[in-house]
């Protein structure tokens, strides 16, 4: 029956794994049952996680939103349905429909980002680490690239900019002091040597008190008068003025393009709510020099991711629509009393099943951006906090986080909270099933 169903090999293996654990269990003193009715459902367990795919959906219920551990951004639906239709089809990826001949993968993009943007041109990349590399290993290589000592960020996975900058070959000269760099500090460093003046948003962290840092509006001014390039690197990228929207002032990518930025990098995956991605705009000349370099190919946007990002940012020309159809958007900015109701859907699906097993309320909590954006801003939640009485609030994480399918939460207090603002209407019935199950397990 299971080789009708499944590959023999993947039968084979299920049935060595089970047999190999019994084994174990007796050589530790234990007497497991061992007729064939009783390992029936172990191989059937075993059969069926050996065949399934190691990367999964699941069920967000931590609050933060750009989640880098559980796959940042979620797309749109149009940004899924123009990604479904790339990929089950033949398509002009590097095929120019109108002259008949071979196309570049970048130009699906350009127009749409120079009319969100006012940039010259623009490409993408498979990352905003790979947009970095590139563009310091076309302008800078054994050049030097002048940043502020405040600015040498460290992103997800130890990933530092001074560590990019060596790898792409060009030579760090760090300016200022931590808290405090002055433009005369960019000034004095300069030489026939430098060939970028680089800004990196300090998108994952804050320096308060005694600080002072060189506006983009300065450093161009500097750089136009020395005649060198000036780049920014956004990290997060963001095409909508979030102030609006009650959210603390994060730079848009317009603004920086108009104070003068030779070049700017930002991913597609954080603020602006759309595949993995880095994006590269700016000035022709130099988007054009980036295109010769070998490196590109390396590090090149693959279609469909390429499909996905042309779709989402198609969603900018109407912001009203935006806001409402990219999941990033609309979580980052939706009212407060639609989570509150939210968490009151969930509570009434495990009300009756929880009564006995557990203490549940619904709280006030505080939510986060995540993935290394809107570094300092909470935003007010609810969430639906659970506290076990039979299994300990660790026991019910860990029985979530192994479920179908799996729920990732949070613990605060010794009570396990269940965050509203990253729950999906759709995914209260699976939710509400998972904790169930959970609160119920012997």
């Amino acid at each position: 029956m299971w080789l009708a169903v499944y590959p023999k090999k993947t039968v084979l293996k299920s049935i060595r794994d089970v047999l190999q654990r019994k084994r174990k269990d007796i050589l530790n003193g234990k007497t497991p049952e061992l007729s064939h009715d009783a390992l029936l459902p172990f191989i059937e367990t075993a059969i069926e996680a050996n065949s399934a795919c190691k990367l999964k959906p699941l069920i967000n219920a931590t609050g933060i939103i750009v989640h880098t551990n559980l796959g940042r951004a979620v797309l749109s639906a149009k940004a899924i349905e123009h990604m479904n239709c790339v990929a089950c089809s033949y398509s002009n990826l590097e095929y120019e429909l109108a002259g008949g001949k071979r196309g570049k993968r970048y130009s699906h993009l350009k127009d749409i980002i120079k009319e969100l943007t006012g940039a010259e041109d623009a490409i993408a990349v498979n990352n905003n680490a790979a947009a970095v590399l590139v563009c310091l290993n076309t302008f800078a290589k054994d050049r030097e690239v002048v940043v502020s000592r405040g600015e040498l960020v460290e992103i997800g996975g130890s990933f530092r900019i001074p560590e990019v900058m060596k790898a792409s070959g060009a030579v760090l000269r760090e300016v200022g002091a931590t808290n405090k760099t002055h433009l005369s500090d960019y000034e004095n460093s300069l030489c026939g040597n430098t060939a970028l003046l680089l800004k990196v948003h300090k998108s994952n962290y804050q320096v308060t008190g005694f600080t002072e840092e060189v506006s983009m509006d300065g450093l161009v001014k500097l750089g136009r008068e020395y005649k060198i390039p000036v780049m920014a690197d956004l990290g997060s990228g963001c095409l909508i003025d979030l102030g609006k929207y009650g959210i603390h002032s994060e730079p848009t990518v317009q603004s920086i393009i108009k104070a003068g930025a030779d070049i700017i990098t930002f991913s597609g995956d954080k603020l602006l709510g759309g595949p993995q991605a880095g994006i590269i705009l700016g000035r022709e000349k130099m988007i054009q020099k980036i295109q010769k370099n070998p490196l590109l190919r390396a590090v090149r946007i693959d279609k469909l991711s390429l499909a996905s990002l042309e779709a989402t940012l198609m969603q900018y020309l109407d912001e009203e629509k935006a806001v409402k159809e990219i999941p990033t958007l609309r979580m980052l900015i939706q009212p407060v009393e639609i989570i509150k109701k939210r968490a009151q859907r969930i509570y009434a699906s495990l009300e009756k099943y929880i009564t006995g097993r557990a203490e549940m309320e619904i709280i006030k909590d505080k939510s986060q951006a995540g993935g290394g954006s809107l570094p300092g801003a909470d935003f007010p939640t609810f969430a639906v906090s659970i506290r076990p009485s039979g299994i300990t609030v660790n026991e019910l994480e860990k029985r979530l986080r192994l479920g179908h399918p799996p729920v990732i939460a949070r613990i605060k207090e010794n009570a396990l909270l269940l965050d509203a603002r990253t729950v999906g209407d759709a995914e209260i019935k699976g939710l509400a099933h998972c904790v169930k199950t959970a609160i119920a397990t012997p």
